[in-house]
């Protein structure tokens, strides 16, 4: 009797420390002399009852539910659309016949006769069928613009971009009596070489056809116009856009634009920038998409440029100073910018739900008051995101923070009540709670540590990107060995550190644990601005719901199977959701990995991001561990399937790429014939050679190659010209700091029939102690400027960009040069400034050409190369010759 009594009163003393149930249960008793330890209870003696989770079971209903998630995001990207039979609806067959007759011209390289002329010609073809079937409430006005400009961008590292007589056409559809406001449509013709472009972008200008003629055909006239520009040098770097934006007469009435884009191959095209502010663009398309499917997470990755790229957007929205909403394709990447993108390749499906999106936007857009005072409705963000693309959320960024404060404020409410109890029971509390967030920190940072040195390992011994083809050997290589990891330190920790704490106690820690986690992310999150912060919102206030849901059977029976049941379903959303945002992540970055350039290894991206993926899923769940019976059989198949999964990827049987027609995973080249002519400052030639430059676009180099053609070794690797600007190559785009292994095999001579004319016009001495040095250039379509000042010498002023000399990240300049199909000598000038009189002169000047299409493009030595590739590669090719001076 005096025993029990005994109990019974440290049970008393210790209650508000811990959850009723404990001290309610006989068998969770904690002994007496240990009552003044707090939080720290006994596991019950021998005959004590334990309601633990059988391991065999648990894991085999985690891994169903796990299962089933991707499962329903799988479902949740199918095209399940029934095409329309109505007329005034989007055709998406009629915009097939449009995709195929662009594509069959073949590629689009700005300059080409097929895209000046041939692809120039049939869309206004097919702008003039349109029109002489339109209805008469609209009228159809139609203009040809070929450009002159220049602008820099910081973009790539930082260059300037000049263009002459490239190609716009713009199309105006409006009311009768005309109309003040508009909306804007882009779209681009133009595809980079040796590509047909079927994605990027025929497709988008295809859907932009049939909306021009479903909108013309309708008897209800708009309230404001709609501009479709069909720009022809978007490949050029944005070139087509900035002519327009910046010279077109029409722009004066533009209040808002879509940008049509692709950086797949069909698909569902996702809205991933929108703005900048101007919420109620976000709120046309909610209202307006049929189909919608768009996440700001997209657009604060993008934006942050995590990924290296730009569309017109940015030009429209840096130069026109106008807000708009950016649309891309992203499934299949892998043959985006290859051959193989082609129209048969793009379903119907895909045609048909971006025109239903795209023309119920505009539809809306151009009958909204909200386009006419934009100005008043710009302000303020919005935080947005669809529901596995049934429908989308929206709601001011402004909600969303105090949204996100009141969730944090629940979690301090909900942890507080464990913190304000008397000072000695406080203290232990928090020292719990400190400790098994350390446990938590240390198991996440050595299982980061182990799953790097498994991909630099790989990647050392030449096996990496071996989950480019088979995405899911990533799953069971870092995945599993991430899992395993962190249970085996836990179990390690329960086993050792807690080896006499009750488990009920363990797992109510540790979910304190991920709550503290989350909440913090929140409050910083909200705090630095990110709209994205509503990912963390979700992981903070269904956990404390899932909490509300399963304290009954918690309270009255343990950790029992019923418990588990409640637990996921009480985290379905959050975990479907997270999920469902991996699952486009790896839908956009695998296939970027395949030309993501040689310095940074893939597998430690891919490893870090599976790493990443797992600690999320797994944060609310690694109570589990300490809820279980026991881990060993867990760990022990984790580690096993690991373990194949590795043997097999260092032994080659996943090879990376894929030439499969049905659904090819090409590694992609680069090849340039090239001729250099190094001169010194009397203009004398002191150097030249010349070679088929090759560069890999992908981390593996030549290494799989070089069994098909031995010759392709690193012997032959390119050596820099370290005098020189950009290593002295003939670089398109300045890219050079992605790929510095690049091989330079031997090859004759080649003199281009269109060969390079450059000329020194003039050189004067300004008054402000400046040396102004005046240029003119002749050649193909595409050339590459690229300048270094000498040691003491400054390039002050140039007639480029706004006048201002831009810098790339390399210490020199790149100027981007392209025109049209005919085009007067690109002529500049430089003004450079030294403290003393050089001896050496002041810089040094490179310019390569590009022979991108014609007769100039390939070379009998460059083609008899090509055939000796394997199939699983794919191609792209052109002579280059590379010119320097000194001045």
């Amino acid at each position: 009797m005096e025993r029990n009594s005994a109990a019974v009163g440290a049970v008393r003393r210790l209650r508000p420390q811990a959850p009723q149930y404990y001290q309610q249960q006989q068998q969770w008793q904690r002994h007496p002399e240990k009552d003044g330890e707090g939080w720290h209870g006994k596991k019950p003696g021998i005959g004590g009852y334990r309601r633990l989770l059988p391991e065999a079971r648990a894991s085999l209903v985690l891994l169903l539910y796990l299962l089933g998630l991707r499962v329903l995001v799988h479902v949740s990207f199918l095209q399940l659309l029934q095409l329309p039979r109505d007329p005034r609806e989007f055709d998406a067959f009629r915009a097939r016949a449009y995709l195929e007759n662009i594509t069959a011209i073949g590629p689009r390289i700005v300059g080409s006769p097929e895209n000046e002329i041939l692809t120039v010609n049939y869309i206004l073809q097919q702008i003039k069928a349109i029109e002489n079937e339109s209805s008469n409430v609209h009228k159809i006005s139609v203009d040809v613009q070929r450009p002159t400009g220049t602008f820099s961008i910081d973009f790539l590292g930082g260059f300037t971009s000049y263009y002459d007589n490239i190609t716009n056409v713009v199309v105006k559809l409006e009311p009768r009596s005309g109309a003040e406001h508009a909306v804007l449509s882009n779209c681009h013709f133009d595809s980079v070489p040796n590509t047909p472009g079927a994605s990027d972008d025929a497709v988008s200008c295809s859907v932009m056809l049939e909306i021009l003629h479903t909108l013309s055909k309708s008897p209800e006239p708009l309230q404001h116009a709609i501009i479709f520009l069909f720009n022809g040098a978007e490949e050029n770097v944005l070139q087509a856009s900035h002519g327009f934006i910046t010279q077109h007469h029409w722009t004066k009435s533009i209040r808002a634009f879509i940008n049509l884009e692709a950086a797949g191959v069909g698909g569902k095209e996702l809205v991933f920038q929108t703005g900048p502010e101007n919420p109620w663009l976000v709120q046309a398309y909610i209202s307006a998409a049929k189909h919608p499917f768009a996440c700001v997470v997209a657009q604060e990755v993008f934006q942050m440029g995590i990924i290296q790229a730009e569309t017109d957007f940015r030009i429209y929205r840096d130069f026109g100073n106008i807000p708009g909403i950016d649309l891309a394709f992203i499934e299949n990447g892998y043959i985006y910018h290859t051959k193989y993108d082609t129209a048969d390749r793009i379903l119907t499906n895909s045609i048909q739900r971006a025109g239903d999106n795209i023309l119920g936007v505009l539809k809306y857009l151009a009958k909204s008051d909200n386009l006419a005072k934009s100005y008043e409705y710009r302000h303020g963000n919005v935080v947005f995101f669809d529901i596995l693309g049934m429908f989308v959320l929206a709601y001011p960024a402004r909600v969303g923070t105090i949204l996100n404060y009141v969730i944090t404020a629940l979690a301090v409410l909900y942890l507080g009540k464990k913190i304000l109890q008397p000072r000695k029971r406080a203290i232990n509390y928090m020292k719990e709670l400190a400790i098994a967030f350390f446990f938590t920190v240390l198991s996440w940072l050595t299982t980061l540590l182990g799953i790097l040195i498994v991909a630099v390992f790989i990647s050392l011994i030449g096996r990496s990107l071996s989950w480019y083809t088979h995405f899911y050997v990533s799953i069971f290589l870092y995945g599993t060995a991430t899992l395993a990891k962190l249970i085996f330190v836990h179990s390690c920790v329960k086993k050792f550190h807690y080896k006499t704490t009750n488990e009920q106690f363990l797992g109510e820690i540790f979910f304190d644990v991920s709550l503290v986690f989350w909440s913090v992310l929140l409050a910083l999150f909200t705090y630095l601005g990110f709209c994205s912060a509503f990912i963390s919102a979700i992981w903070v206030a269904f956990p404390l719901l899932t909490k509300l849901m399963t304290y009954k059977e918690f309270k009255e029976k343990g950790a029992t199977m019923k418990f588990l049941l409640i637990y996921l379903l009480g985290m379905f959303v959050p975990c479907l959701y997270v999920m469902y945002l991996n699952w486009i992540t790896y839908e956009m970055v695998i296939p970027i990995m395949g030309r993501s350039g040689s310095e940074v290894p893939p597998d430690i991206l891919v490893a870090s991001s599976v790493f990443v993926s797992s600690i999320l899923l797994s944060s609310y769940f690694l109570n589990f561990i300490y809820l279980a019976r026991s881990t060993k059989k867990t760990v022990l198949t984790l580690t096993t399937v690991f373990a194949v999964a590795f043997i097999l990827v260092c032994s080659g049987v996943f090879f990376p790429y894929s030439s499969d027609l049905t659904n090819p995973r090409p590694k992609r080249i680069f090849l340039q014939h090239l001729s250099r002519r190094f001169h010194d400052l009397n203009g004398h030639l002191v150097k030249s050679d010349s070679g088929i430059w090759i560069n890999g676009l992908d981390y593996g180099g030549m290494s799989h190659v070089t069994p098909h053609i031995p010759e392709l070794n690193d012997t032959i690797r390119t050596k820099c010209e370290e005098e020189s600007p950009f290593c002295g190559l003939p670089w398109i785009l300045p890219v050079s700091h992605l790929f510095r292994k690049n091989w330079y095999l031997p090859a004759p001579v080649l003199i281009p029939k269109a060969s390079i004319q450059f000329q020194l016009l003039s050189k004067e001495q300004m008054p402000w102690d400046a040396t102004k040095l005046t240029f003119e250039i002749s050649g193909p379509s595409h050339m590459s400027l690229y300048l270094r000042p000498h040691p003491g010498a400054t390039l002050s002023r140039w007639s480029l960009g706004d006048g201002t000399p831009f810098i790339h990240v390399d210490g020199d300049y790149f100027v981007y040069y392209s025109h049209g199909l005919q085009a007067l000598p690109w002529r500049f000038w430089i003004e450079m400034k030294a403290s003393d009189k050089p001896v050496k002169g002041m810089v040094t000047l490179g310019i390569a050409t590009h022979y991108c299409f014609g007769e100039d493009q390939k070379s009998p030595q460059l083609h008899v190369l090509l055939e000796r590739f394997p199939n699983w590669t794919v191609l792209s090719s052109w002579v280059s010759t590379y010119d320097q001076f000194i001045f």
